[in-house]
Formats: structure tokens, sequence, C-alpha cells
């Protein structure tokens, strides 16, 4: 059984009404549930107890009526450890939003004593509760579920999160009681006219939200980041290296803009990650780069620009992301430097990131600190600017006009590797793609690439987006 993603509420569809709140302790299937239920692997699953620590949100679509669902981390009540603080400290946001709440319990073990503490303080809230005894996954094991009546908790649906049994029971009650709502009318923005090139053609309609992943090794600052950038607590934040596991999302509207922010887990190398947990999100966080407009590519000031900054950059170059280099914690080299060092002159220090990172010669470079909120007003200002070039569109015959005054005996091509260039069209946008169409079929020298590829910056922009160029023969119709 799979039900709509949260993707259909952004094509136009009503809005979705009250919110389902899904709590437990570690390792119960919780996040299980939650993929079931949106319809789509959102939040990390696994065997480990823990792995889920912030607060992850998504839509339910259920015979025609829409609902919001938020995964919480397991909490252990009265856990004096910081990680496991914070995760209560998140879960108590998600029942205070919660217009219902499922305490989800596992059905093949026995009743444990944070199980009754929770029930204990979620009866406490006085929203609808209802229990979820979970890995229920035959007939055979349901009867076993009412061993968990005395929780005090009267309404129980066995259920297995894993095959989808009593998943359309527990929806139904979920939907019964729902406080009824009428639904928010967002207001939208006009709808934006259509623009025109000068040689008539269309331009594509700039979409109001653009998805911004918050990419860079563990510990540089992300969720720090996210959390300034949005003005919430919406991500956990500790020196422990890795906390993220989850990619975790904010969206803000900001000048008649929106941004959708993606905190991603840190990337590390393959032979770095031990855990299953720090694996899966590896992979998770780099399925949520591909999925965005535009990636902040954080780097830690006082370690500078490490090898493995390079790799992680070098994923969002390679998948067509826009990409804007920040550099986080700038304060530290600056104002507070406790190593004796004197402070980093911002000139040199970019002219170091810039080689180190020669590939990514189009993105900007912004220094700020996330805990001192300096500078972040220029990465909103950055952002608007490198999301209208990524969605830039150059008309055909501007662009021939263009090509007639690029002179190729410029570019250090090999004779045995020229060809001659005819005409030259956008074929499309995010990333901006050109295709060339030439006299012979061979592959475009990668000097020509380069050159022409500046020569396009140099004429029309593109600041902090990849341009990809594609070469075809005159006669080759594919």
């Amino acid at each position: 059984m799979q039900f709509e993603s949260s993707r259909t509420a952004e094509q136009g569809e009503p809005p979705t009404v009250g919110t389902l709140a899904i709590v437990g302790r570690p390792n119960v299937g919780k996040s299980t549930l939650f993929n079931r239920l949106v319809g789509s692997r959102r939040a990390i699953v696994g065997n480990e107890p823990g792995i889920t620590r912030d607060r992850i949100y998504g839509d339910v679509d259920w015979i025609g009526k829409k609902f919001r669902v938020v995964d919480t981390g397991g909490i252990v009540p009265d856990d004096p450890q910081l990680i496991p603080a914070e995760i209560f400290r998140q879960a108590r946001v998600a029942l205070q939003e919660a217009d219902v709440i499922a305490l989800v319990v596992d059905g093949r073990t026995e009743l444990a004593s944070p199980d009754i503490d929770l029930a204990r303080l979620l009866l406490r809230t006085g929203k609808p509760l209802l229990l979820a005894v979970n890995k229920a996954d035959t007939p055979q094991l349901e009867p076993y579920a009412e061993e968990f009546r005395s929780l005090g908790i009267r309404e129980l649906f066995p259920i297995s999160a894993e095959n989808g049994n009593g998943i359309a029971e527990l929806l139904e009650h979920v939907l019964s009681v729902m406080p009824a709502r009428e639904a928010a009318v967002e207001e939208t923005a006009p709808p934006r006219e259509e623009q025109e090139s000068e040689d008539g053609e269309e331009q594509p309609e700039i979409p109001r939200e653009t998805r911004v992943a918050i990419i860079g090794r563990p510990n540089v600052g992300k969720s720090t980041l996210l959390n300034a950038l949005t003005g919430t607590s919406r991500a956990i934040v500790s020196p422990i290296a890795g906390t993220t596991r989850d990619a975790v999302d904010e969206l803000i509207e900001r000048d008649g803009l929106e941004y959708r922010f993606i905190d991603t887990a840190g990337i590390r190398r393959k032979g770095k990650t031990e855990l299953m947990a720090e694996k899966l999100s590896v992979v998770m966080a780099r399925k949520h780069l591909e999925g965005a407009d535009v990636a902040l590519m954080l780097i830690d000031a006082v370690e500078g620009v490490t090898a493995s900054d390079a790799t992680i950059a070098g994923y969002a170059h390679e998948s067509g992301r826009s990409v804007i280099i920040v550099i986080n914690k700038w304060d530290l080299v600056t104002d507070k430097r406790t190593d004796g060092k004197p402070p980093a002159d911002r000139s040199v220090y970019e002219e170091q990131v810039r080689r180190h990172l020669k590939f990514l010669s189009y993105a900007p470079v912004l220094f700020v600190s996330a805990t001192t909120g300096r500078n972040l007003d220029k990465v909103f200002s950055t952002l608007e600017l490198v999301a209208r070039e990524r969605r830039k569109r150059i008309g055909t015959g501007e662009m021939n006009r263009f090509l007639a005054k690029v002179d190729f005996e410029r570019a250090s091509v090999p004779m045995a590797k020229r060809v001659k260039i005819l005409y030259m069209t956008q074929a499309g946008v995010s990333p901006p793609t050109f295709i060339l169409f030439t006299d012979r079929a061979v592959k475009l020298h990668f000097s020509y690439q380069r050159f022409l590829e500046n020569q396009i910056r140099a004429a029309f922009g593109f600041v902090g987006t990849p341009i990809w160029i594609k070469n075809r023969a005159r006669n080759d119709k594919k």
C-alpha cells in the first residue's frame, strides 16, 4: 500500500490540514511507518537504534483528504546525554504542533518502562492519541497487541509498517479524530507574465520555490546555518560530528520568493563510514543534493579547504547543481583568533579557495558566521541571483550573433581536433545547456569547451551555475 507523497502539494492541490505526530522509543519502526504513509523513502530506517534524530515532515493523501505527518527521533525520557535530550526537545515541538499523536510500540517485545513513561506524558497532552502496535506482520500476531492495553490508551491498532497491514484502519481513525478546520488559503504571488526574448521566444516562468541543499563535511556548521537562515531551531546542533542523519528541510519566504533549505548529513568517504546509518545518510545526502537547485557548499574557515571538500564540491558540480561556496566560522579566523595567528585576509583566503576548487570558478564565495549571523543577508541576495541565472535562457538569434563574434583561433586546440561550428542554440535551463552544430561528428575537444564556456560567461553571465555544452554534426538527427 502506497500513498501520495508531499510532491502532490506542490502541484497546486489544496494545502494539507492537520498534523499527525509519530512518537515512540528508539527502534520500534517509527520511520518505517512514516515512509509507508508518505509513500517514499524519506526517512532513513535500519536496525540500529536512534537513527532518526531531527523531526522529519511529509504529507499524506488518503481517500482525497490530506494531512501532514511528522517523524520524531526515538524518545528516552530523562536521558541526560546531549543528543537524546535534543531529540526529546525536537519531539516536544512536534507534539505541540500535532493535532493527533500516534505512539508506536514494538509488538514483538515486552512492554518497556520508556513506553509506560511516554504513554503517561502523551495522555497528559489531552490531544487525540492512538497506540500503533507495530510488527504485527501476520494475523496470528495481532492478538498479542492486546497486552499493550495496560498503557491506558483506548484506541489500539495492530499494524505492520513493513508490509502495510492495518494501515488503512489507522488512517481512517486519524481522519475521524482530526479536528475539523478550514483549509488556509495561501496568498500566492500574482502569476508572472512570461517574458519574451528579443527573438520572440517565450521564457519559462520562474518557479517561486528554490530548493537549496546545504552540503559539506561533518561538523562544518550545516545545521547551525539552517537554523540561522530559517530563524528556527529546526535541526539538532551539537559538537559531535555526524549528528544529522536524515535530511532536514524548512520552507521560508523572503522578498516574495520561497526557499526550501535542506540540511543534509555530512558526507564522508566510503571508507570513513562504519555504522549502517552513516552509510545510508551519505547516500541520502547525495540523493537530496541531486534534487536541489542550488548547493551551499560549506567550508570550515578554521580548517580550510580539504580533499574531502573538493570531493563533495565535485558531486555538486557534476550533478549540474548551481553552487555557492560558503566559508563558515569566518569570525574565528578574524576577530577571535586564539591560536596566535594573525587575522585572515579575505582576498588571500579566497584566492586559496579558488586554487583548490578550480572547477568551481563560476561559484560566488561568501564569508559568514552562522553562529553570530554575520553576512547571512548576503546568502539570500546571492541565492536570488544564482537561482535567476540558473534559469536564464538566451534566444537562438542572440546566441548566434554572439557566436559570430567569437574568435575560435584563440582557442588552444590541435588542428586535428578542430571543427567548424555552424550554429548554436540553448536547449535547456537548470543547468543552462547548449548544443553546437558542427561540420563533422567528433567529440568536442575540452579546450574548445573551456574556451567557449568562458566566452559565454563573459557575454551572458550565468553566475553560480555550471554550463553544459554538447555538440552534434549538422546531419545528426539524434
